[in-house]
């Protein structure tokens, strides 16, 4: 008796990298169309949404604290002075408009190109407004900086001569004390006689530096003023409209792209659809033994031949399973109704060189039955009549078991069965449904047709039907473990070859032992 051993499941990653590249790449309509759609909506916008008239000037801005490795803080601080009502307000004021400061200052921006040197744009609905509009805003920012060069100036002077004549004022109190002269008299009279001229001299020489340093505030101010001025005329700025819409649609392609290969990736992570071979012949328990790709099913005009000789290769392998035992043989597809009945007529056509052969349509969509026969084709029967067919005739049968399946008809239709699975169309946990009811079922599953598997998937879809070395080693000399009262179970190999050890489904790894002994 064939005993399955049930291999322990190895832990999944938590995110398989490789299927998740493939299972994107498989959407490439979705990010494809994103990003298409991206592009067109960013050039619609630069054709369609073209920016105002706009006019530039450059100012340059002398400070009285510019340093060498300055890291800008001074220019950018103009740029924050620039968006302030009191340069807005004398900006109209200028123009002459009754249009309130707030809304004057959106039409109208700056950005510091160095330490020194602030560009300033202003649009207008005209290109003339805004030549006018950036000329009395670059005119009111110079002024306004010009007028606090001045006052900080003028502080600072202030300032200075403020303290200067308060030390006037305690030198003229030192000399009133000293008098007209040194007065003959004590020894303790003549050292606060010493003192005082001291300290005469310190106010002396502080007064002096007080009023120089005066002095060099003022004249260090017109240096500043002299220095700030508009050194770029205002003038307007040249718009190109294929340069704005291949900008635009650039922008936009990169980011639809980038949304569409989001979308892509969450839609394959939350689907939890099987794309390569290794996953699909796991979660099924049957290793994948033929593919077909989506040009053998639909060639274009210089494809016909190769995708003739491809249908041909699946239909001889799959007439050498058939031929392997003497009852009937379905396939049952997966998300590819109409490759499967392809996959049908053709095998019913290479088995019916050796013997007849009747297909028994079972498909709900896209079936046989009501399509037009081509000369060489076999028999076709729906369901009802199969029960009627000769004995001496081979049955191929084409079914499905897509969500809504007969599950019942399955085991009527053939005890053995290949599955034909598009690859991505059903989920992980449809497939261990497929499997759970095929076996319930008894109907042996002797192999797996990938229908458009990806071109780049190098995953082995081959099952090992053997037990591990280490098994093999720690079992010789014992007898294998038979159950007792039961038969076979479902998803074991059969026919006439030697008795073997067929590995099991993912959902079957996880079933105890009880449970699969009643079974």
């Amino acid at each position: 008796m064939t005993t399955a051993t049930a291999e322990p499941a190895a832990a999944a990653p938590l995110l398989d990298l490789q299927a998740l590249v493939v299972s994107v790449r498989r959407r490439r309509r979705v990010w494809g169309t994103l990003a298409l759609l991206g592009l067109l909506i960013g050039v619609a916008v630069a054709v369609a949404l073209p920016p105002p008239p706009t006019a530039v000037t450059k100012v340059l801005v002398a400070h009285q604290d510019d340093q060498p490795n300055d890291p800008g803080t001074l220019i950018r601080t103009d740029v924050a002075l620039l968006h302030t009502t009191r340069i807005a307000d004398a900006a109209l004021e200028s123009l002459g408009s009754s249009e309130s400061a707030e809304d004057f200052m959106e039409d109208y921006e700056g950005a510091g190109l160095t330490n020194n040197l602030l560009e300033i744009k202003a649009t207008g609905a005209t290109g003339a407004e805004a030549v006018t509009r950036a000329e009395a805003v670059a005119e009111a920012f110079v002024a306004d900086h010009v007028r606090r060069i001045k006052q900080a100036a003028a502080a600072d002077a202030s300032t200075l001569l403020a303290q200067r004549d308060r030390m006037q004022e305690e030198l003229d109190q030192v000399n009133e004390a000293i008098g007209d002269g040194p007065p003959e008299g004590s020894p303790e009279e003549s050292a606060n006689l010493e003192s005082l001229f001291a300290r005469r001299a310190e106010l002396s020489s502080r007064i002096s530096e007080f009023s120089q340093r005066a002095a060099e505030a003022r004249v260090g101010t017109p240096r500043l003023v002299a220095g700030t001025q508009i050194v770029d005329a205002p003038h307007t700025v040249k718009h190109s409209l294929p340069v704005a819409a291949a900008t635009d649609g650039g922008i936009g392609l990169v980011l639809g792209l980038v949304l569409g290969l989001v979308v892509a990736a969450v839609a394959s992570v939350v689907g939890d659809r099987p794309v390569l071979r290794r996953d699909i012949a796991r979660h099924l328990g049957a290793s994948v033994t033929a593919e077909l790709s989506r040009s053998a099913l639909r060639p274009g005009p210089w494809r016909r031949r190769r995708a003739r000789a491809a249908r041909a290769r699946v239909a001889s392998s799959l007439a050498r399973t058939a031929r392997g035992a003497a009852e009937p043989l379905a396939l049952l597809e997966l998300g590819c109704a109409r490759e499967a009945g392809v996959l049908a007529l053709g095998l019913a056509r290479t088995l019916a060189e050796d013997e007849p052969v009747v297909v028994v349509d079972a498909l709900p969509r896209h079936g046989l039955t009501g399509r037009r026969p081509k000369p060489g084709d076999p028999e076709v029967v729906g369901v009802e009549r199969a029960a009627s067919l000769p004995a001496g005739r081979r049955r191929i049968g084409v079914a499905s078991v897509a969500p809504g399946a007969a599950w019942s008809d399955l085991a009527d239709l053939a005890g053995r069965a290949v599955l034909v699975v598009r690859a991505g169309h059903g989920t992980t946990a449809w497939l261990h449904t497929v499997a759970r009811q095929l076996a319930d079922r008894r109907v042996e599953v002797t192999g797996v047709v990938l229908v458009d598997p990806d071109p780049q998937d190098r995953t082995d879809g081959t099952l090992w039907d053997g037990p591990f070395p280490g098994q093999r080693v720690r079992d010789e000399g014992r007898p294998a473990r038979q159950d007792r009262g039961s038969a076979p179970h479902p998803v074991q190999a059969a026919g006439d070859g030697p008795r073997r050890t067929q590995r099991l489904p993912m959902w079957a790894a996880r079933v105890p032992d009880s449970d699969q002994e009643g079974r």
